[in-house]
């Protein structure tokens, strides 16, 4: 690890690239990847499944499982690299609540460009129809601390470089405070 941020979180609404760009990252800057997909209760995949939105409620108890998670992994001596979608202000607050100084990757891209992916990607359970949702429910980390918006149609290798530029010690100084 060459950083003081000991965690990250890759963000963004359904399709942005959290999966592929979180593998990269935790490949590049060495990590432990953690798919918050797959802490989701049975209830929460049966409820987008039928294309139904998740509400607060839905994701307060998903989000404490992650912030363990969060706890376990770092308390092994791994770096976490968690996939979230992370949507609102509250429920970063809540991961920062586990982690405190807790860094952001925040993947953006456009409805168009997000609806576009989640089409092409066979098998999974948020189906494109939900896709409105989450604009809807996202509140952009701009201007939060120790966050690094990224635009998501960027080449994969090319964000996990910028995002391990970033984790080191001068770097993150540096754009953690202007991001």
């Amino acid at each position: 690890m060459n950083s003081p941020l000991s965690a990250i979180v890759v963000m963004g609404v359904a399709g942005c690239g959290k999966s592929s760009i979180g593998a990269a990252i935790a490949t590049r800057s060495g990590g432990r990847l953690i798919e918050g997909d797959a802490f989701h209760p049975a209830a929460n995949i049966e409820k987008m499944s039928a294309g139904i939105p998740l509400d607060d409620d839905d994701r307060a108890g998903w989000l404490i499982r992650l912030g363990e998670e969060l706890q376990a992994t770092l308390k092994s001596g791994e770096r976490p690299i968690l996939t979230c979608s992370a949507l609102k202000r509250r429920y970063r607050d809540a991961l920062r609540h586990a982690v405190p100084d807790l860094g952001f990757v925040f993947l953006e891209l456009t409805p168009a460009e997000a609806e576009k992916r989640v089409l092409a990607r066979p098998g999974h359970f948020m189906p494109a129809s939900l896709i409105e949702s989450q604009f809807a429910a996202l509140e952009p980390p701009h201007g939060e601390p120790l966050t690094l918006p990224l635009d998501a149609t960027r080449p994969v290798a090319a964000l996990a470089e910028t995002v391990n530029d970033w984790l080191k010690p001068c770097g993150e100084r540096t754009l953690a405070r202007t991001a």
